[in-house]
C-alpha cells in the first residue's frame, strides 16, 4: 500500500497492484464483510464470506477503542486518497522488491513479481483504482479521551468503492488493534488508532490520533522547492558559506532522524510478526517539517491497509487477499517453507524501506524536478540493475545531484553501502530493520 497525493494538501495513497493481487478485488478472494452494531453500541467487524475463506480470520477488536459515532465530532475536510493499480511489472529473479514512485501527482507503491529476468524489465501499466478515501479533522467529544484531536480516514461504502474499501478498512483496523494490543508496549513510531464507526450509507470511518498531517513526501517536496527558489536567486542567496553549511547539516540530521523513526516503526512491526507492505514517503507522517525542530521530530508509520500477518499459524493457512501475491512471489524466489516465506516477507519490506531511504537521500537535497521517486527507482533498477557504485558515478556527474551524492558519501560511502545492502537483489542478503538502525550511517555518528 502506498500513498498518492491528489490536488488536496494531504498526500494520497497509491495501493494495490494487479500483478501481485495487492488489489484485493479478485474472483477468487472476494470476501465481503461489514461493520455491525452490537446492543451496547460498539462497532465490530464481522465477515460475511460468500466463498471458501478458510484462510481468513475475524480481526480482534480491542475493547479500549471507541466505536460509537456519538463519541466523535467531525471537523473540516482535509484532503483525499486515491489508489493506483500496477497491472504489469517485471523485477528481479532473486526476490525483487518494491517501492514508491510518483506519476503526475499520484504516488504509487508496487512490488516486483520475482519472475522476470533482470534483462527484461519493462514499464508498468498503471490504472486508477476504485477506492477513494477522504480525510477529515475531528476530535473525541466525550469519554476519557475527550478533546483529543483526530484524523478521520473514510473508506467508501460498497456502492461507491466495491468490497475493496471494506476489506482495506477491516485489515487496517485489525493491524492496528493487534499492534496496540499491549498498552504497556506502544510504539511511538506507528500512528495510533483510537477507534472507528460505520455510517448508515456504509462508509467506514477510522479515527487516528492527530499527531501531524504532513508526510515525508510533503517534507521532501517542500525542501526541493526551496532549493529551486534559492538557486534562482543565484549568488545573492549563498554569500555566506557558513550559513549554507549549517543549513545542509540541519537537513542531513533531519533526514537521518526521519529514517530512524520510520525504520524503528518497521522493526517494531516485524518483531510482532506484521509486514507493512506499503512503505513509502507518503506513508510516514511527521509532527513537524521544521529542520530546526529535528530533536522533537517523531515520524510515524501509517496506512496499514495492506499489512500482512506473518505469524507461523497464519503462514500455514490459506493466503488472504492481501498476502496471496506476496507468497506467490516468495515461491518464485525459492521461499517455500513458513520460515523462508517469513524471511522473504520481511526482506520485501526492507526493499521498500531502501527505496524510501534513496528517496529521502535525493529529493530534499535536489532542486525541484531534478529527481523524483519514479525516476530514481528506474535509474537504480533499470539503468544500473541495482549496481549502486555505477549509479553513484552517474549521479556525481550531474551537478544537480551533488548534495545527495555527498550525503551518501559520508563515512567513506557509508550511505551507499547501506543502501546497496537494503536493495540487494537476493532477499536473503538484505539486513533486518535492527541491523539498519545500528549501521554507522543511520546512527548519526557521521554527522
Amino acid at each position: 500500500m502506498m500513498l498518492v497525493s491528489a490536488s488536496d494538501p494531504t498526500p494520497i495513497a497509491i495501493l494495490g497492484k494487479a500483478h501481485n493481487n495487492r488489489n484485493p478485488h479478485s474472483k477468487e478472494t472476494q470476501i465481503p464483510f461489514h461493520l455491525t452494531t452490537t446492543s451496547s453500541g460498539s462497532r465490530l467487524l464481522r465477515y460475511c464470506s460468500r466463498q471458501k475463506n478458510k484462510g481468513f480470520k475475524a480481526p480482534s477488536v480491542k475493547a479500549s477503542m471507541i466505536y460509537d459515532p456519538d463519541d466523535f465530532q467531525v471537523g473540516k475536510f482535509i484532503g483525499s486518497y486515491g489508489f493506483m493499480n500496477v497491472t504489469s511489472y517485471s523485477s528481479f529473479q532473486s526476490g525483487g522488491g518494491g517501492g514508491l514512485s510518483t506519476i503526475g501527482g499520484f504516488e504509487e507503491s508496487y512490488m516486483g513479481d520475482s519472475s522476470g529476468d533482470i534483462e527484461q524489465l519493462r514499464v508498468q501499466d498503471v490504472g486508477e483504482g476504485n477506492v477513494k478515501i477522504r480525510l477529515y479533522e475531528g476530535r473525541v467529544a466525550q469519554g476519557p479521551l475527550r478533546g483529543t484531536r483526530v484524523i478521520f480516514k473514510v473508506y467508501p461504502g460498497q456502492r461507491a468503492g466495491g468490497i475493496e474499501g471494506d476489506m482495506m478498512a477491516a485489515n487496517e483496523l485489525n493491524a492496528h488493534a493487534f499492534l496496540q494490543g499491549d498498552p504497556e508496549d506502544i510504539c511511538p513510531n506507528i500512528q495510533i488508532l483510537l477507534g472507528g464507526f460505520e455510517t448508515k450509507t456504509g462508509e467506514q470511518w477510522l479515527a487516528f490520533r492527530n499527531d501531524g498531517q504532513y508526510s515525508a513526501a510533503d517534507y521532501a517536496k517542500a525542501k526541493s522547492e526551496v532549493i529551486s527558489k534559492e538557486r534562482a536567486l543565484g549568488e545573492q542567496k549563498f554569500w555566506n558559506p557558513y550559513e549554507w553549511k549549517e543549513k545542509l547539516k540541519r537537513r542531513r540530521i533531519f533526514v537521518i532522524k526521519l529514517l530512524q523513526g520510520a525504520i524503528n516503526g518497521l522493526a517494531y512491526m516485524h518483531n510482532r510478526e506484521r509486514l507493512h507492505q506499503s512503505l513509502g514517503p507518503a506513508s510516514v507522517v511527521l509532527n513537524t517539517m521544521a529542520e530546526q525542530e529535528a530533536p522533537y521530530l517523531v515520524p510515524r508509520l501509517r496506512d496499514l491497509a495492506f499489512s500482512v500477518d506473518i505469524r507461523y499459524s497464519s503462514l500455514e493457512t490459506s493466503p488472504s487477499a492481501f498476502s496471496e501475491g506476496l507468497w506467490r512471489r516468495a515461491s518464485a524466489a525459492g521461499a517455500f517453507s513458513p520460515l523462508e516465506k517469513r524471511a522473504f516477507g520481511i526482506a520485501d519490506d526492507i526493499y521498500e524501506a531502501g527505496l524510501l531511504f534513496a528517496y529521502l537521500s535525493f529529493v530534499p537535497f535536489c532542486e525541484s524536478g531534478a529527481m523524483d521517486g519514479l525516476s530514481l527507482q528506474r535509474l537504480f533498477e533499470n539503468t544500473f540493475q541495482l549496481d549502486l557504485e555505477a549509479a553513484r558515478e552517474y549521479c556525481q556527474a550531474d551537478d544537480r545531484l551533488l548534495e545527495a551524492v555527498e550525503f551518501l558519501d559520508l563515512g567513506n560511502g557509508a550511505g551507499w553501502e547501506l543502501l546497496q545492502a537494503m536493495l540487494n537483489r537476493d532477499y536473503r542478503q538484505r539486513p533486518i530493520a535492527e541491523a539498519i538502525l545500528n549501521h554507522r550511517f543511520m546512527t548519526g555518528v557521521l554527522l
